[in-house]
């Protein structure tokens, strides 16, 4: 397979000796391979400055992110070959550290796949694609995943906002066999019916499995509020262990009728009950109804997408913890969670111990979390170290 070659400046080589997988636009040499000559997708040679081959990247001539590293080895291209390889890797993690089939099997460049997340639902799959070179490969994507797994059904869910960056369609599609509306999976042994048709990213949230599980441990007999609770993720696990009342708080009726359904589905219906509102306004409504919580869960989405959002995202994650904060009552549990790879783990304890102390309480950290082993960190790509999650008990000194 003859390759065009992507040719680096001087010295641009040293990120990805280092590990790393990106190469910028400013990092190539454009007058000896200039950008324009490469399409979206296509697969590339990258070599230093003095010719000597780095690997085969993935292309996106107009993206600032030019080129991801997929092979380093220019004997190996993107093709089901690899794929196959890639994802026997990827799965031999997860069955290393799950004993069930439900966890995130593909993240992305951690799992040296840049572009590409697959989530697993026993027999089903859902796929997202955010970069042109894997949908050029879609077809080969799908055919390895069967190899693979041989699951029952495939689901392209490529209808978010990450493909704008690289130019690409949204769409939703079945590529292989049957998926339904709802999927279920187990969780912490607490079972759940996923919309992977019509709700958020694949339909469910894998990378806080570690924390939701940490929580299990305070709940039983408590009074439990989930701020953003989606379909009930923190909230029905609560329950399930034991919290004597449980409140799910969000703004989408269809994620609030699915915190419904599997509080019925795991017996705790009776003491799973939901608000449908924006969080912030529910939270003042029901501080003026002075109501209080044993354990507030704060696990809302990324208020930081990007550095421009940086200021204005950290006032939200402040807002909303000190709401948090005023709903707890005495010696409560605080469960503050941010998705924001902006948002450093040390800024968002400065942003609970700030919460605390404009409020006159005192804030004394009990655990942090971050994402599950199927969310792998990649230690040269920070990015991919995104989740956090502080436990923190609060009272007044």
């Amino acid at each position: 397979m003859s390759l065009p070659v992507l040719i680096l400046k001087s010295q641009a080589d040293r990120r990805l000796k280092l590990g790393h997988l990106w190469i910028y636009s400013n990092e190539v040499d454009v007058e000896r391979s200039p950008l324009k000559t490469f399409e979206p997708g296509q697969q590339a040679l990258v070599t230093s400055h003095s010719g000597k081959p780095l690997g085969i990247a993935l292309m996106n001539p107009n993206a600032l992110i030019c080129g991801r590293l997929i092979s380093r080895n220019e004997k190996y291209p993107l093709n089901k070959s690899l794929l196959v390889h890639r994802i026997n890797q990827s799965l031999a993690l997860r069955e290393l550290t799950f004993d069930q089939p439900y966890y995130r099997l593909i993240f992305g460049d951690a799992d040296l796949l840049p572009g590409l997340v697959v989530d697993r639902f026993g027999d089903y799959l859902v796929v997202q694609i955010a970069s042109a070179g894997m949908e050029v490969v879609k077809d080969e994507i799908v055919e390895a995943l069967v190899q693979t797994l041989k699951p029952k059904g495939i689901l392209l869910s490529n209808d978010h906002s990450a493909r704008a960056l690289e130019a690409l369609p949204e769409y939703v599609e079945v590529a292989y066999g049957d998926v339904p509306e709802q999927v279920e999976l187990i969780e912490n042994g607490t079972r759940f019916l996923a919309p992977v048709r019509g709700g958020q990213k694949t339909g469910w949230f894998y990378d806080h499995r570690v924390n939701r599980a940490q929580l299990q441990a305070y709940v039983k007999g408590k009074r439990v509020l989930d701020v953003f609770s989606y379909i009930g993720g923190w909230g029905v696990q609560a329950a399930q262990a034991g919290a004597r009342e449980v409140v799910c708080v969000d703004a989408s009726e269809a994620a609030l009728d699915g915190v419904e359904r599997n509080a019925v589905l795991n017996g705790v219906s009776e003491r799973v009950s939901t608000i449908q509102g924006k969080a912030i306004e529910v939270m003042k409504h029901l501080i003026a109804q002075d109501e209080h919580f044993d354990v507030v869960v704060l696990d809302p989405p990324a208020f930081i997408k990007r550095r421009k959002d940086q200021k204005s995202g950290e006032a939200a994650y402040r807002h909303v913890n000190e709401l948090g904060m005023r709903l707890l009552g005495r010696d409560g549990l605080l469960v503050s969670a941010s998705c924001s790879m902006h948002l450093q783990r040390d800024t968002l304890l400065d942003i609970v111990r700030g919460a605390g102390r404009h409020l006159d309480r005192h804030a004394q950290i009990i655990g942090q979390g971050g994402q599950g082993p199927d969310h792998p960190v990649h230690p040269a790509i920070p990015e991919t170290d995104y989740l956090k999650a502080v436990f923190a008990r609060i009272y007044l000194p």
